[in-house]
């Protein structure tokens, strides 16, 4: 999946890509439907979650 950047707001990802979402979900990011996740980056939402960001993208990329 190219076009990815941490930066991105969860909610906007999720929109044009949603075959994302599985990747998400397994990582531990089970609130994507969540209001916060509209306004939050994917940075943000992997500090919050305690999730590796760079494994995270490493994860996205290979999906």
């Amino acid at each position: 999946m190219t076009g990815i950047t941490k930066d991105m707001m969860i909610g906007e990802l999720v929109n044009a890509q949603p075959d994302v979402v599985p990747v998400l979900l397994e990582a531990g990011m089970h609130c994507l439907g969540c209001p916060a996740s509209q306004m939050e980056t994917l940075e943000e939402a992997a500090l919050v979650h305690g999730i590796d960001i760079d494994a995270l993208m490493t994860a996205i990329e290979q999906a």
